[in-house]
């Protein structure tokens, strides 16, 4: 069973106010293109296939013409809904939609029923579980504690009809803990919105949306595909790629990415005006790219955005590195430190310490510990 992983697709995003539907169309068109060289068996849609729950109507036209090109292709489609993305609006007309083979799972309604595919090795069943939180799982299962992120995607994965004789995929939306982060992302405050990976024992593939940047949880079988286009300057050195999944007898798993040539791609400059509109210096580079550049020099370049981009036309983010801008955000820190509340100062120190952020668990804790301090000195 060949299965092939997307994720995040975010159309409709603007960046730094440039539109990114162009670049969007281009990436789409070049993952049809893998679709029919690799003939997978399904293609699984992790989520976020909008950036905004209301999208413009050149991103819904988008999203339509990439659904009925691998439809065309005679390819189920199983796509989830993500953070980003508005279920009601995203599953409507899901059972007309499933009879051309494209699969919308449905607003979390408590119960998850599988849709199953056959090869030689026997049935697969692939669940379809988008973006939850812990009250949308609460609202069904009263008697069940549900406090957290883990404990409402464990809850929800207990109440599915899993056989463990099968081979079991789920596609889901979450953040699981240990992953890799980049600005680009939303992500809790503390990460009280983080999910343990031991939920997902149940299944032989783990098909992940919502983190940006391709990577594997603990082992091969949990996987985030990360976007198929980079959403941030923080992402300019990622590879960006498409997972293909293989599945053979139960147990066995292999996956392999196949990488993606954006139209634009992204890059991060730094030096001075006089280096960096050297001939010499971007000879060599695709000045099509989306570009950030920091400038170092001491004095302000007059007019330097409109100068810089008679070279990098698609520069998108101009600043300053040098003493002057050093000084301010010393300043600003001191002053953001000083507004901070304990609790986010502390939690801080221990993401550092640590290289993970607190649980919930612990956040509650130290919140109550601050206040009997604060208490003790009133």
């Amino acid at each position: 069973m060949k299965l092939m992983h997307l994720s995040d697709l975010h159309l409709g995003k603007r960046l730094n106010e440039f539109s990114l539907l162009e670049d969007q169309a281009y990436i789409l068109h070049q993952l049809v293109h893998i679709a029919q060289d690799e003939h997978p068996d399904a293609v699984l849609i992790a989520g976020d296939l909008y950036d905004k729950p209301v999208s413009p109507a050149e991103a819904v036209s988008l999203l339509d013409d990439f659904l009925a090109r691998l439809s065309s292709l005679h390819i189920p489609v199983m796509i989830i809904s993500g953070n980003h993305d508005s279920p009601e609006r995203l599953s409507f007309g899901a059972r007309l939609i499933s009879a051309s083979g494209v699969y919308l799972a449905p607003v979390y309604g408590g119960t998850v029923e599988p849709n199953t595919l056959t090869d030689d090795h026997g049935p697969v069943d692939v669940f379809l579980l988008p973006f939850i939180k812990p009250s949308h799982v609460r609202r069904y299962f009263p008697d069940e504690e549900i406090a957290t992120y883990t404990d409402a995607v464990a809850c929800a994965i207990r109440h599915m009809n899993i056989k463990s004789d099968r081979r079991n995929v789920l596609i889901t939306h979450q953040f699981v803990t240990g992953a890799a982060c980049c600005e680009s992302e939303e992500l809790s405050v503390g990460g009280t919105d983080q999910v343990d990976a031991s939920v997902f024992d149940a299944f032989d593939y783990v098909a992940l949306g919502h983190i940006h940047g391709p990577q594997n949880i603990k082992s091969e079988r949990i996987r985030y595909c990360g976007t198929p286009l980079k959403y941030s300057f923080s992402e300019a050195k990622h590879h960006k790629s498409v997972t293909m999944v293989e599945l053979a007898s139960k147990g066995s798993l292999s996956i392999r990415s196949i990488p993606l040539t954006p139209l634009r791609d992204m890059l991060e400059l730094r030096g001075t005006y006089n280096e960096l509109t050297a001939r010499s210096y971007y000879a060599n580079l695709d000045t099509s790219s989306y570009v950030h550049i920091t400038l170092t020099d001491e004095e302000d370049i007059p007019d330097a955005a409109a100068k810089l981009r008679v070279i990098y036309p698609n520069l998108m983010k101009l600043d300053y590195d040098n003493r002057r801008t050093r000084t301010q955000a010393d300043f600003t820190q001191a002053e953001e430190v000083q507004q901070r509340s304990p609790q986010s100062l502390f939690g801080e120190f221990y993401e550092k310490q640590n290289g993970q952020p607190m649980s919930a668990e612990q956040a509650d804790y130290i919140d109550q510990l601050v206040r009997q301090l604060w208490e003790g000195h009133s």
